[in-house]
């Protein structure tokens, strides 16, 4: 096993982590003018289509090189929720398209989602159909030559500022996996209105809304996938989020990380380094062994997506490992600090930045359950002593 990154790619994350550091700070709240101008400077750097193969416009990365671009971004920019909402267009949204779309939506969308001119957004979640997505209620029926969508989405990422949507409506209920459609929707449709973005404990720097739709028309053309393929675009797009998306957390990791060590040698209590003190180093120690390892695992599943395994366990297992490190690492972190950690500044703000992370993509609780299926749990009667 060979753990270093190519040297290109090396020279790629350097390049990225610099320049997010120069131009992609901003303010780590939601600012519509200054979200789209940092998001298509984001575009010219390449890395809005970073996995986009390079004849639709984007770089044609494999999933390890996608993983360390998005540790880069991390460690670059402190406001997490915009490197949030890069990795959301590209995993969530960019991915189906490359996967599942025809030629025509190829060609029509991935070059202008991928140079920054376009933001789109993937509306899965109803404010009953969160962790079962059978559940939802939003409603496709063919009439005549398009479709008509009715229903609301809640909690989507990129919503109040996306210019594409790829949505899921039911058009078989009780189909089960079958009974799920995807649709690419442009904003602006008549009936297509997106909410205001929510005030949110994490995560600020991305827009995060609701989607209602009152009889929305859709042609044809724009199913993704073909009828019935819901489910199969939603677990394709899974299978990036969960894996490449949290490549932002580990640079976020780093980065405040690195700001405690040195933060733990240059404050002095009782005449000495707090560092000195083995209450504190033990614990910084702590936050690198959390980190490291869920590294370790997330570059494991990125393996697995790059050579085309089955990596559902090794996603899942690294979205846990990833989030719940994320979340330690946070409160550790204000805890070397002290009164200093619960002001304003990075280590308050990678904690409330991390919290969400145990929830999106599936929950932490569902992804379990996952793991636990593949080692046979739930699937047989108990058996009688």
């Amino acid at each position: 096993m060979n753990f270093d990154l190519p040297a290109d790619t090396e020279a790629m994350c350097a390049a990225l982590t610099a320049f997010a550091r120069r131009d992609l700070g901003g303010t780590g709240t939601f600012v519509p003018e200054d979200f789209r101008r940092r998001w298509q400077l984001a575009g010219k750097q390449g890395i809005l289509g970073a996995t986009v193969p390079e004849e639709h416009g984007g770089s044609g990365l494999g999933a390890v090189s996608a993983v360390a671009l998005m540790e880069a971004l991390g460690i670059g920019t402190a406001d997490t929720g915009f490197g949030f909402s890069v990795a959301a267009h590209l995993f969530a949204c960019l991915m189906p398209i490359v996967e599942f779309g025809t030629p025509d939506q190829k060609l029509l969308w991935l070059p202008r989602l991928s140079s920054g001119e376009l933001i789109a957004a993937h509306a899965i979640t109803e404010t009953e159909a969160g962790s079962d997505i059978f559940a939802m209620r939003t409603i496709a029926e063919l009439r005549g030559d398009s479709y008509v969508l009715n229903g609301s989405k809640a909690f989507i990422t990129n919503a109040p500022i996306a210019d594409v949507f790829i949505v899921q409506a039911v058009t078989e209920p009780g189909g089960g996996f079958f009974g799920l459609t995807s649709f690419i929707i442009e904003a602006g449709t008549p009936g297509l209105h997106a909410g205001p973005a929510y005030d949110k404990v994490g995560l600020r720097g991305s827009p995060t809304g609701e989607l209602h739709l009152d009889d929305v028309h859709v042609p044809p053309e724009h199913v993704l996938g073909g009828r019935g393929a819901g489910a199969a675009v939603f677990s394709g797009s899974m299978k990036w989020e969960r894996t490449c998306l949290f490549g932002v957390y580990l640079g976020a990791m780093r980065r405040v990380l690195d700001s405690t060590i040195e933060f733990a040698g240059e404050r002095v209590q009782f005449g000495a380094p707090i560092g000195e003190f083995q209450a504190v180093s033990h614990r910084i120690v702590d936050m690198m062994l959390g980190m490291e390892s869920a590294r370790l695992l997330l570059f494991k599943a990125a393996a697995e997506l790059a050579r085309g395994g089955n990596n559902e366990v090794w996603s899942a297992l690294a979205k846990i490992a990833v989030s719940e490190a994320a979340v330690q690492l946070g409160l550790d972190a204000i805890g070397v600090r002290g009164g200093l950690g619960i002001t304003d500044g990075a280590a308050e703000t990678l904690l409330r930045d991390a919290l969400p992370s145990r929830i999106f993509s599936g929950t932490n609780e569902i992804q379990k359950n996952n793991i636990a299926r593949t080692l046979g749990f739930g699937r047989r009667p108990a058996r009688r002593r």
